[in-house]
């Protein structure tokens, strides 16, 4: 059964010089967590231009290709490392359909909206100036994990299991629109 391998909010926000501040380093929180409109309590995203919001209020990753990555990067890659809200097990989050609802736990459910859109930020999270390249080859390995839009708030905790609920006959995939970066 697919289900929720842990729940991650920001660590600190760290310096960044193409934003100036980024609140990628997102780490697992214990326990049970509040789920609302915007994504997880106690969560921040620094640059609302390009994430957050509505349909942006959560990000999905997989614990399948953080392992994928491990492998490529020979290194750990804990939850979080993504820049994620919830680490994923089981599901095929890149084989989602836009609009496709999941239920987690036993109140909240969400709508995929998007693909991420790998950055500038993230590359330099990943490796700084040694991962030149690091978001066409993100991106290229079409493992990048959706955005949620929240539907029904609620509470989850690492464990929860995560089900498809609807899945719309006909819609785009997750990655079907995704163009990769020139």
């Amino acid at each position: 059964m697919p289900r929720l391998v842990a729940v991650c909010v920001v660590h600190q926000l760290r310096p960044d010089r193409g934003n100036g501040v980024t609140a990628i380093d997102k780490r697992p929180v214990e326990g049970r967590v509040r789920i609302g409109r915007y994504g997880v309590r106690a969560d921040v995203q620094a640059d609302r231009k390009h994430h957050g919001g509505l349909d942006k209020a959560l990000y999905a990753y997989a614990q399948e290709d953080a392992a994928f990555w491990a492998g490529e990067l020979g290194r750990d890659l804990p939850s979080g490392f993504f820049g994620e809200n919830l680490r994923t097990e089981g599901i095929d989050v890149n084989a989602a359909r836009i609009g496709e609802v999941w239920r987690i736990g036993d109140t909240v459910t969400v709508e995929v909206t998007m693909p991420r859109t790998p950055c500038q930020t993230f590359a330099r999270w990943v490796g700084g100036d040694d991962q030149r390249g690091w978001v066409k080859r993100f991106s290229a390995e079409r493992r990048l994990g959706p955005y949620l839009r929240v539907l029904r708030n609620g509470f989850v905790q690492a464990g929860d299991p995560i089900e498809v609920v609807s899945r719309p006959d006909g819609a785009p995939g997750l990655l079907d629109e995704y163009l990769d970066p020139a």
